[in-house]
């Protein structure tokens, strides 16, 4: 076990085999909880999912119709658009007094939820400020989670964060919308970004694989200047020189290229906003 290992364990069902889903299980089982149930939909590749989880864990599979939800804590690792009416079928499921629901949505608060607080159940949402995808098995040492939800509920669900090696903070439910975009501006965002200079690459002679291979030095030491100092400090090239010429050939470059050119105006214009430009005045008229 980990040195994060609890001296409590909290036996869990999570609903859900997907990433999150995956990665939470196995934390969780690392770190001296007991997962009991994977819960999956009424259909065969969310049942297969499930069984090849539940056996990673050791823990039983059911669906929705047919899991007992007999543990102290249910975790909903589900889509946003999911969570309430997974909810509302749970709810009259047994007896939820003494028992906490907890679901992950970035956005969404506890209020999902509201049918099993009526059931009796504290409720919680805990969101991991992580990226997870089926390429890549991160662990959730270190992460930060967004907590927010009843008293009693967070009492239990901030030590099981903790015992996984989470960092847990707490966030009001109606900041919850503003802080899972920060998250997209920190991670899909980005992705998005990469992908367009994967593009602007093929445009420099480069296959796909070639760009990548080329911008992960330059790329991986952005991210850690901005990190360890400041985005402002991190900046460099021709935006901070305020070199116009060279400007003028990236968007000599990019005028067949619509999409990629509106990207490089709107990056530009958020420099000029929140970054130190040279020459802003003749790089904001350049860019009209």
């Amino acid at each position: 076990m980990t040195p994060a290992t609890t001296k409590r364990s909290i036996d869990t069902t999570i609903i859900g085999a997907g990433t999150l889903a995956t990665a939470l299980a196995m934390a969780l089982r690392r770190s001296g909880h007991r997962v009991v149930e994977i819960v999956a939909r009424n259909n065969a590749q969310s049942i297969s999912r499930a069984r090849k989880l539940a056996k990673r864990v050791d823990a039983r599979v059911g669906t929705l119709l047919e899991a007992q939800f007999s543990t102290k804590a249910t975790w909903i690792c589900v889509p946003d658009d999911a969570i309430f009416d997974v909810a509302g079928q749970i709810a009259t499921r047994g007896d939820w007094t003494r028992k906490i629901a907890i679901h992950s949505s970035g956005a969404l608060g506890s209020e999902a939820l509201v049918p099993l607080k009526t059931a009796g159940a504290g409720i919680a949402s805990a969101h991991p400020l992580m990226t997870f995808v089926r390429s890549s098995k991160p662990e959730l040492e270190g992460v930060p989670f967004a907590l927010e939800g009843d008293r009693n509920a967070l009492v239990t669900v901030s030590m099981m964060v903790r015992s996984l090696g989470g960092k847990p903070f707490r966030i009001p439910a109606e900041l919850k919308p503003a802080y899972h975009l920060f998250g997209f501006f920190s991670s899909p965002a980005l992705v998005a970004l990469i992908a367009a200079a994967q593009r602007v690459g093929e445009l420099a002679g480069f296959d796909p694989g070639t760009s990548r291979t080329l911008m992960g030095p330059i790329v991986r030491q952005t991210i850690d200047n901005c990190l360890v100092s400041t985005p402002q400090h991190a900046f460099s090239g021709p935006l901070r020189r305020g070199d116009i010429a060279t400007l003028r050939k990236h968007l000599e470059v990019l005028k067949e290229q619509p999409e990629l050119l509106r990207l490089y105006k709107a990056l530009t214009s958020i420099a000029l906003q929140y970054l130190p430009v040279t020459n802003h005045d003749a790089v904001k008229k350049l860019i009209g």
